[in-house]
């Protein structure tokens, strides 16, 4: 007679499905190499089946394994579901909360953000996960998402608390070595881009710059500008918190983004989750000048 199955092992499963190596799903689920090797085989021990092959390019599922995705992305949502009603009826705020973020808004933002929410709520601790990728709040991925986008489309409940600006810096030594910049058109200097595209250069106040380098985060970008590298285009609060980099004179600010706050509806009741969302609410109304400015 077969046992229960394990959901641990199902979620494992699920984990190695989605990003094709077990490396990759213990790094998602915060375990070792050896763990994630276990669950998987006793799994297969208890369905009688072999999950997956081994490839050198990676885990591919096999028969069974494709038979069994659908039943079990069926219990994680019973499971996230269950997880997120008893966490609705949390009424102290304590614990911890999950806070996913993009890179940008994880250093100087997040510290002053932090500084002054712990006085208030002194039994609420913040873990953060710092990344571009968009984080599932409908699979617990994390509690409550700060995001940067211009519209949301998703089933949850948000607040959009501010649309920043963007401005253009540089080095004073790298304005200094081309005083002339705001005259021919950047002629000579270098733009440090985000990506690929290009096509905003044409339409930017320095066309004729040419892009050097491109570095996909905004750290990234904010420290090549401060060695002399170049012009970069970032939010204003970022590039405004560095004193080694300065707006470039005599250019307008540009819109950037809106900041969105995303949690699940589910989680609205949870005291610790509704005490952050008003206050990061609270905190964005407050400091408005320091990215609308």
């Amino acid at each position: 007679m077969k046992r229960d199955l394990d959901w641990d092992h199902l979620r494992t499963f699920l984990m190695a499905m989605r990003t094709g190596s077990f490396r990759k799903a213990a790094e998602r689920l915060g375990v070792n190499h050896g763990t994630v090797h276990r669950a998987i085989s006793a799994l297969e021990a208890d369905l009688g089946t072999r999950l997956f092959d081994r490839t050198t390019s990676g885990l591919q599922l096999t028969q069974s394994g494709e038979a069994l995705i659908v039943p079990a992305e069926e219990m994680e949502a019973q499971a996230n579901t269950i997880s997120r009603k008893i966490s609705g009826l949390d009424l102290v705020p304590s614990g911890t909360i999950r806070l996913s973020l993009p890179p940008v808004m994880s250093h100087e933002l997040l510290s002053h953000m932090l500084c002054d929410f712990s006085k208030s709520y002194p039994e609420i601790s913040v873990r953060t996960i710092s990344t571009n990728r968009v984080s599932n709040l409908q699979k617990l991925e994390a509690d409550i998402s700060l995001r940067i986008a211009l519209n949301v489309d998703e089933d949850l409940l948000g607040r959009k608390l501010i649309r920043f600006v963007q401005a253009i810096y540089a080095s004073p030594d790298y304005l200094t070595r081309h005083p002339n910049i705001l005259d021919n058109g950047g002629d000579g200097t270098h733009w440090i881009a985000w990506n690929d595209t290009h096509d905003w250069v044409i339409a930017s106040p320095f066309p004729k710059a040419k892009v050097r380098h491109v570095l996909p985060e905004v750290s990234m970008q904010i420290e090549a500008a401060a060695q002399g590298l170049g012009l970069i285009k970032v939010p204003a609060f970022a590039g405004d918190a560095d004193p080694r980099i300065i707006r470039v004179p005599g250019i307008p600010l540009q819109n950037g983004y809106n900041i969105w706050l995303l949690y699940h509806g589910d989680l609205r009741r949870v005291a610790r989750v509704r005490a952050f969302v008003d206050f990061a609410f609270e905190y964005f109304a407050r400091n408005k000048q320091r990215f609308t400015e």
